[in-house]
């Protein structure tokens, strides 16, 4: 017990010591009125994506501190859920959400909620709620997901709720920032857009070259009319 407490804490004050010293830099992106918690605006660190654009890779976390990035699931349709904290109402809601949607979809469609809990924290929440089906990872270490996707929240630590979806060419295809923290995402519209998707997907696989044999004629070279060189 006191060897994984200990490694909790030492975890605990290095992954926020490299976070304040990344951020010291003035450099990072500040975005500014697209977000609101309640009736105030927040500030978003890091790069802003968009649709159309390659999702950059990113590393976090599972539940035991091993590292996952976005090309371990190449060639699949990955849906992200973002959420700022696992024990909050509206977070945990949108993870059950999603959970018990991924069911409904192809093998090769991946879901992850992605939020700054530590790994220990999303563990228990998992087990306490069933989630089973999708993948529950944690930003917490490197902040590298947040910052590369413009989703950090400035002085919170959390990542602002938004979803994501990656088709199989690595493209994002669809991209929610919720307007409010403390609102829902629109579960309909996200969950409708990547049906189209996975459908686009099965009827791309489906159509195959068909060649019909009975109609390959064999074209012969006439050679009557060639004349031979005199030497």
């Amino acid at each position: 017990m006191k060897r994984y407490l200990t490694f909790f804490l030492l975890n605990l004050f290095f992954s926020h010591t490299l976070f304040a010293q990344f951020f010291d830099n003035s450099k990072i992106t500040q975005t500014e009125n697209l977000v609101k918690a309640g009736e105030k605006s927040i500030t978003l660190l890091g790069n802003q994506v968009n649709v159309g654009e390659i999702a950059p890779n990113f590393k976090v976390v599972n539940e035991n501190f091993t590292p996952v990035e976005l090309t371990d699931f190449a060639d699949h349709t990955v849906l992200i859920s973002v959420v700022p904290s696992l024990d909050t109402g509206v977070c945990s809601l949108q993870t059950k959400r999603f959970n018990e949607e991924v069911a409904s979809f192809p093998e090769n469609v991946i879901m992850l909620t992605i939020s700054n809990d530590l790994p220990f924290a999303q563990k228990r929440f998992c087990k306490q709620e069933n989630i089973d089906k999708l993948k529950v990872l944690s930003d917490s270490v490197w902040r590298d997901f947040g910052s590369k996707y413009g989703l950090l929240i400035k002085d919170m630590g959390l990542l602002t709720r938004a979803i994501f979806i990656i088709d199989r060419q690595g493209k994002i295809t669809y991209k929610e920032l919720v307007a409010n923290i403390s609102n829902h995402p629109n579960y309909e519209q996200a969950l409708s857009a990547l049906q189209s998707i996975t459908k686009k997907d099965i009827n791309s696989e489906s159509i195959t070259p068909v060649i019909d044999e009975d109609n390959i004629k064999t074209v012969k070279l006439d050679t009557s009319s060639l004349t031979k060189t005199k030497k």
